[in-house]
């Protein structure tokens, strides 16, 4: 058995869980019998392989789960795009409805608005 924490390559990876899912005709051992003969083989634990065929069935779809981190960093990083422009079209509409809504004072009058009684803003002046 291997030692706990070895770090297999991504191809071991790969060939381990490729082995398990090959059924070769007229082999009629159990899923955990040959799951033991391809660990004994390839020198690690039963466990690390069937977490590997695991986590092979739910990034391929085939079972419920969380996907590989690979493919969480993409999902990730295409929501933080959609996020990002998201936030854009909220800046941009945030600034059309403040001028909408906050028409700066007629230039044309004087430097200082006043209005009849002279403590109004030009908000109140307009009502």
């Amino acid at each position: 058995m291997a030692s706990r924490g070895t770090k297999y390559s991504d191809q071991t990876r790969e060939r381990a869980v490729r082995l398990l899912r090959e059924r070769v005709e007229g082999d009629e051992r159990t899923d955990r019998q040959r799951m033991n003969s391809v660990a004994e083989k390839m020198g690690m634990t039963t466990e690390t392989l069937r977490r590997w065929l695991r986590q092979a069935e739910v990034d391929a779809g085939e079972r419920e789960g969380l996907p590989s981190a690979v493919e969480m960093a993409q999902v990730l990083r295409q929501r933080n795009a959609e996020l990002e422009a998201t936030v854009e079209i909220l800046k941009a509409a945030t600034s059309f409805f403040a001028r909408e809504c906050d028409p700066p004072p007629p230039s044309s009058v004087s430097s200082s608005t006043s209005t009849e009684t002279g403590s109004e803003s030009h908000r109140s002046a307009q009502r």
